[in-house]
């Protein structure tokens, strides 16, 4: 057999399944995915936005997100105040509510940025015990997280990047509609 064969680590792959999550948000502000692991196998998936049932964010839903995008409020400031579910909670909230427990068994939270305060305790009360990311975020507690024995590994973007061109590639150009 000739030629290369190649394919994604298991923590490229299941990145390319929170990147894939987070085109699912419906918050103006940031788009953010998150998948939630164990043994290999994704177990729960989560994007940020409103609750079900409340406008979307990008309608409207979210008052503190559209002064966020009119400059009247900072990144990061009155977060209580936002509707929006970020990606980690909802992913957590899915194992909640079919019934999944995560963390026993090394569970691995992969999240296009590290979590927030309020996303760290979750993912730690949970059992998370890795978190694997591509970008930072103004909010994380660090401290938090290495007492908890939490581990923060960050991907290299270029690798997401590469599969995700792997994976446009790989169309036929015929396949796309006219």
């Amino acid at each position: 057999m000739s030629g290369t064969f190649e394919r994604p680590s298991w923590d490229e792959y299941f990145m390319l399944q929170a990147e894939l999550a987070k085109l699912r948000s419906n918050c103006m502000t940031r788009h953010v995915g998150a998948v939630i692991v164990r043994n290999h196998r994704q177990i729960a998936t989560g994007y940020n936005g409103t609750p079900p049932g409340v406008k979307n964010c990008f309608e409207g839903g979210c008052k503190r997100c559209q002064l966020r995008m009119e400059g009247k409020i900072e990144s990061g400031a009155s977060l209580d105040r936002c509707l929006c579910n970020h990606a980690e909670a909802n992913a957590i909230m899915h194992c909640a509510i079919l019934g999944i427990e995560t963390g026993t068994d090394g569970a691995i939270l992969y999240t296009t940025f590290v979590p927030c305060l309020e996303c760290t305790k979750m993912s730690i009360t949970i059992g998370i015990k890795k978190i694997i990311c591509l970008d930072s975020y103004p909010e994380t507690d660090f401290d938090l997280l290495e007492e908890a024995g939490v581990t923060v590994q960050k991907l290299d973007k270029t690798k997401i990047v590469y599969w995700a061109k792997k994976l446009i590639e790989g169309y036929n150009v015929t396949m796309i509609p006219k």
